[in-house]
């Protein structure tokens, strides 16, 4: 599968993006040239609301992505919001979040390959993981 993206400004001073199927190395170029377009036209103190509902999958490259729009945001004064993760991708969240990735994980391949199978526990229903 791969990534689509759909955005929209709900108000001036807001713009919703919506993301789906895969983030990852392979395509995470699409969402930050999108965002790289999009981003200037907010407002300073805006919103970008990132709707994740179709988001599938994400990979350390998907979440460097997002990294860099909430960079971009801050530095004009402006949010960034998540909204809608489905139970695998909130559970990489939850990851990054609870543990220092940088420090545990020797090389973005090893990541990678951790954050797979937590998402694929999830989606085949082994949510212990």
């Amino acid at each position: 599968m791969t990534l689509s993206l759909h955005s929209e400004f709900s108000a001036p001073d807001r713009a919703v993006v919506h993301v789906g199927g895969r983030l990852d190395a392979m395509t995470f170029g699409e969402l930050d040239e999108a965002m790289l377009a999009l981003l200037p036209q907010l407002p300073d103190g805006g919103t970008v609301v990132i709707d994740l509902t179709g988001l599938t999958y994400i990979s350390s490259a998907g979440l460097r992505s997002f990294a860099k729009v909430r960079k971009t945001m801050r530095a004009h004064g402006g949010h960034t919001l998540l909204l809608n993760p489905q139970p695998q991708v909130r559970k990489v969240f939850d990851i990054v979040k609870a543990v220092p990735v940088n420090e545990v994980f020797t090389s973005t391949q090893e990541l990678d390959a951790y954050l797979d199978r937590m998402q694929r526990q999830i989606t085949e229903g082994d949510d212990e993981a």
